[in-house]
């Protein structure tokens, strides 16, 4: 896969950067949401299909996307179809910012250091290249305007920007309910990109350990629960709780 067209993940992303903060809208759910947007680009690579609700890896030959081709290794190293929901709310250390860095390789965003409460060491990142992160929000515009299909790239972001919660972030306040409202429909145009759009969600509310019966069911779900509440996403070995992030002493990083 060239680099000359951009991944899904990293459009995410630009779409989460604040221009004026340099900070990340919903970081805790799009890391999640990166994690799914690799599974929609190694799907339309041809490399893993849709399997219920599990994904299978059908082609394993590399990419050429290092991010994306680790991620396919560990796919392949399951041997068995893994649920979305599994894959997506597994430990994910260090994705945003593997993104973030390489966007400031492709000279897309640059870092800006800074402190968070005079003592903390933080890093911001400025899109460099606003016509890019221009053109994606475009995409999503006219589709959201037009009502016409969207081609399967940009379903598929609209999909996931929807489920880690972007809509109010792209469109704020009751001018922009709408639209809001129009970015979650498009999610229908997509099936991977709707497969791992309800795995996002269902991680995020809990409920990764039920088998999912249908997406009508799924959305039901989503909507009772309350949307900032979640808990463990599963309990056995190598997974961790699905939790919101408290302070850390760490070096804090874009959010």
């Amino acid at each position: 896969m060239g680099k000359s067209r951009r991944t899904i993940p990293e459009e995410l992303l630009l779409l989460a950067l604040d221009p004026t903060t340099g900070t990340t809208a919903q970081p805790q759910s799009l890391d999640l949401g990166l994690a799914g947007a690799q599974l929609v680009e190694l799907a339309l690579a041809g490399r893993i299909a849709p399997d219920g609700d599990r994904i299978a890896v059908v082609v394993p030959r590399p990419t050429g996307d290092p991010t994306l081709d680790c991620a396919l290794e560990l796919l392949r190293r399951r041997g068995a179809p893994v649920r979305a929901v599994h894959w997506i709310g597994g430990p994910r250390l260090g994705l945003r910012q593997t993104y973030l860095s390489h966007l400031e390789r492709c000279g897309m965003v640059h870092a800006v250091a800074g402190q968070m409460c005079g003592v903390l060491p933080t890093t911001r990142y400025q899109a460099t290249e606003t016509a890019i992160s221009r053109e994606i929000r475009s995409r999503l515009d006219s589709a959201i305007r037009t009502g016409v299909p969207p081609d399967p790239r940009t379903a598929a972001l609209a999909a996931l920007a929807h489920a880690v919660g972007l809509g109010k972030h792209l469109y704020p306040g009751n001018e922009g309910r709408s639209s809001r409202s129009r970015l979650r429909d498009l999610i229908r145009h997509d099936p991977m990109g709707g497969l791992v759009a309800h795995a996002v969600m269902d991680v995020q509310n809990g409920v990764a350990a039920q088998p999912r019966r249908s997406p009508a069911t799924a959305t039901a779900t989503a909507t009772a629960r309350k949307p900032d509440r979640v808990t463990a996403a599963e309990t056995g070995p190598g997974r961790i709780p699905m939790q919101p992030r408290r302070g850390s002493m760490a070096r804090a990083v874009a959010h």
